[in-house]
């Protein structure tokens, strides 16, 4: 799973293969991706103090099975500002995705938040569980955290669920739509919001671009006194190959 987050980047993929399955669809698909976005938002929130941030990761695919895992990587800035150490976000998942009937599939699997040196008490690293049903371009998702929640201490178990579409509204352009709720469990718990966006994603062929509005009900203070879940306008450039 990558973020839904909020960098709101939709690639178009080109990907290669190893083999050729029956179906002719390839039995193994690799791919990697790279974006530019002007704020990197996760789960509406500003990680990177609202600029820019520079993304990539590579994904596996086994088609006969639906298996996949793979891995992204952020520059960030909010470790920093928390009192520790490291300016890279880097998460490792796997899962396994497939169509229970016609039009409606699933995605289920594990992801791990890791921040290298990030040298908070508690740390920041964070694996959650997640679950997803698709209903043709609509979908629900829930995650919940295995471990404490990025830093908060004593707050395993908090969930973030996660509904909206993505609805192709012409020939590669689609609109996104998303309402989430983080629930986080502990004496942190006063910290619970909720977060949204609109956006588009427009496939140019070389590339894919999106923008899109995004805001939470959470005040989150940066350094420089600036609300890092404010409402505000997110844009992106990114490919996959």
């Amino acid at each position: 799973m990558k973020k839904m987050i909020l960098a709101t980047a939709v690639m178009a993929a080109f990907a290669g293969s190893y083999a050729q399955a029956e179906d002719n669809k390839p039995d193994h698909e690799v791919s990697f991706n790279a974006s530019i976005v002007s704020d990197y938002r996760y789960r509406g929130i500003s990680q990177t103090r609202l600029d820019p941030a520079l993304q990539g990761g590579a994904d596996y695919t086994h088609n006969p099975t639906g298996l996949y895992a793979g891995t992204w990587l952020s520059t960030i800035k909010w470790i920093k500002d928390a009192g520790g150490d490291g300016n890279i976000e880097w998460d490792i998942y796997g899962g396994k995705r497939g169509e229970i009937t016609k039009d409606v599939s699933y995605d289920v699997g594990a992801l791990t938040y890791v921040y290298p040196s990030n040298g908070l008490n508690p740390s920041a690293n964070t694996t959650e569980l997640y679950g997803q049903v698709g209903f043709g371009p609509g979908y629900v998702k829930y995650s919940h955290s295995v471990t404490n929640l990025f830093g908060f201490a004593d707050s395993k178990n908090s969930g973030y669920l996660d509904i909206g579409a993505n609805v192709e509204v012409a020939q590669g352009l689609t609109l996104n739509l998303h309402a989430g709720r983080q629930r986080v469990r502990g004496p942190s718990s006063a910290a619970s919001y909720n977060d949204w966006k609109v956006g588009l994603t427009k496939d140019f062929g070389i590339v894919t671009g999106s923008a899109a509005l995004i805001g939470t009900t959470l005040t989150v203070p940066g350094p420089d006194g600036e609300n890092l879940g404010k409402n505000g306008l997110v844009v992106s450039v990114g490919k996959t190959f």
